[in-house]
């Protein structure tokens, strides 16, 4: 009887660990390539999915700027900085009361956030004003993005 109920247990672990990791953030190496396949894509899809695939596009750009970063090419990691806050502004005009996945879409903004500040802290002098302009834009998106999700 006792094997049957941690048996029990184990399975009920297990189910409940798995949606957790359904929505964390994907942390798999990208590509310029898969960032300008996204984008593409975003031109394409209609304006209620808009606002979750900007979100994972600054995601995605966040983590490949940061890789590029401290591989020592500073020189893309800024202009990938300044369209990091490009996207952000689209993100910002694009957002409304309908948008589908708009929790999924605040989840990727408050974690690329914390990559970002992640970076300001690990940047150099002279790098920070354009990490902290970046993380000033993301961070205004996120809430208002936590704001529409709020008032839902």
């Amino acid at each position: 009887m006792r094997s049957k109920s941690s048996w029990l247990v184990l399975v009920l672990l297990a189910g409940v660990g798995i949606p957790v990791h359904a929505f964390a953030p994907d942390e798999h190496a990208t590509n310029p390539e898969e960032i300008a396949a996204l984008e593409a894509r975003i031109q394409d899809a209609p304006a209620r999915e808009q606002c979750f695939l900007y979100a994972q596009l600054i995601h995605q750009m966040t983590e490949l700027t940061i890789r590029q970063y401290s591989s020592g090419n500073t020189d893309n990691a800024e202009a990938m900085l300044t369209h990091i806050r490009q996207i952000a502004h689209k993100l910002h005009v694009s957002m409304s009361d309908n948008d589908k996945r708009l929790k999924n879409a605040e989840i990727l903004l408050r974690h690329t956030a914390f990559r970002l500040s992640e970076m300001l802290h690990a940047s150099s002098y002279e790098d920070r004003p354009l990490v902290e302009q970046t993380l000033a834009q993301v961070n205004e998106v996120d809430s208002e993005a936590m704001m529409q999700v709020l008032k839902k």
